[in-house]
């Protein structure tokens, strides 16, 4: 894997921009590597650097967390009913990923799934946001733990590239009866373990083949998706809360419609 500085850092932008919106970052880290002709074997560096936007979910929410790890030193439920959901969230991404982790891997390197999987995930989003009914549930704390394990089995869904691993549990969230904030920022939690197991996972299976070359490529990229994660979170809660999730999947349609076009036709 030889990239220029520019590749790598433009692809760390991209990476913060899309992490926790629901367009698939790792699709459209896909679809930029293809468009600037990044060469093959950015497999690992596309995964790892997902951390780096993951840890700006870390930085934002440290009091929340400081509190939580509070709670479970006293053992108060809330915090404990916090820390489980998010655990049981994560655990079907666990299992089937380490089982598929060869099948993913080697749909990383096919972009038109890439294009397709937008535009039917952006028709998804606008079917989901037509069909949601009054929330029940405006805590992660207090969701039950039979929604929480259905949002993990949806976000695996997310392992198609293109689908968008915090499109699937928000949406999945919204058709149990989670309310929007609380379901986009328990795609933030969730995304914690996930990342961290799938960052793991990668850097593992790659071991033998990572250099200092590479290791660099990674820690650049990982720390630009974490600048510039640090400032979309904010402003993606801002606009799901006055906007819904509409002009995300508009977005979807038309950026795969024309990623779809191009790959075909150009």
């Amino acid at each position: 894997m030889e990239m220029s500085l520019l590749s790598i850092i433009l692809l760390g932008i991209v990476e913060g921009l899309t992490e926790f919106i629901p367009v698939s970052s790792t699709g459209h880290l896909i679809l930029a590597g293809e468009v600037m002709q990044v060469p093959q074997g950015t497999e690992t560096f596309d995964i790892v650097i997902q951390l780096g936007a993951i840890l700006a979910v870390v930085v934002l929410y440290r009091q929340r967390f400081g509190a939580v790890l509070a709670g479970l030193a006293r053992r108060d439920p809330a915090s404990i009913a916090f820390t489980r959901n998010v655990l049981v969230g994560f655990l079907p991404s666990a299992v089937i990923g380490a089982l598929a982790y060869g099948a993913i891997k080697a749909m990383l390197n096919t972009p038109i799934i890439v294009a397709v999987a937008l535009i039917l995930g952006g028709i998804a989003i606008l079917l989901v946001e037509r069909r949601v009914q009054r929330a029940s549930c405006d805590t992660v704390e207090g969701m039950p733990v039979r929604t929480a394990l259905a949002i993990g089995f949806v976000q695996c869904l997310s392992m198609i590239p293109g689908v968008s691993r915090s499109g699937a549990t928000i949406m999945g969230a919204l058709t149990m009866g989670v309310e929007r904030r609380t379901a986009a920022e328990y795609s933030f939690f969730l995304a914690i373990p996930t990342m961290v197991g799938a960052t793991t996972l990668a850097l593992w299976k790659a071991r033998h083949e990572l250099g200092d070359g590479q290791l660099t490529a990674i820690g650049i990229g990982f720390l630009v998706s974490f600048l510039v994660a640090i400032v979309v979170i904010r402003w993606f809660l801002n606009v799901v809360t006055r906007h819904g999730f509409a002009p995300f999947a508009w977005y979807r349609i038309i950026a795969g419609s024309i990623a779809l076009i191009w790959l075909v036709f150009i």
